[in-house]
C-alpha cells in the first residue's frame, strides 16, 4: 500500500532514484563488455524503465492537486 504521507513518499522517491542511478551504472558497465549476458542486460534495462515510471508516479503524488 502506498502511503499518502509526504515524508514517506519523499523517502521512497529517494530510494527509487538511488536504485535507478545504480542500475544505470551497472548497465553502462555491462554494455562496455562485449561478452556480457544480453538477457541480463535486457532485464536490467526493463527494471530501469519500471523504476523510471515509479519515480514519475511518486513525483506526481508529491505535487498537491490544485483546483482550477
Amino acid at each position: 500500500m502506498i502511503s499518502s504521507d509526504p515524508a514517506v513518499l519523499a523517502r521512497q522517491l529517494t530510494e527509487l532514484r538511488e536504485e535507478h542511478r545504480d542500475l544505470d551504472a551497472a548497465i553502462e558497465r555491462m554494455s562496455a563488455d562485449p561478452l556480457c549476458d544480453q538477457l541480463q542486460l535486457t532485464r536490467l534495462k526493463k527494471r530501469k524503465l519500471k523504476l523510471k515510471d515509479m519515480i514519475a508516479y511518486f513525483e506526481s503524488k508529491l505535487i498537491p492537486d490544485l483546483d482550477a
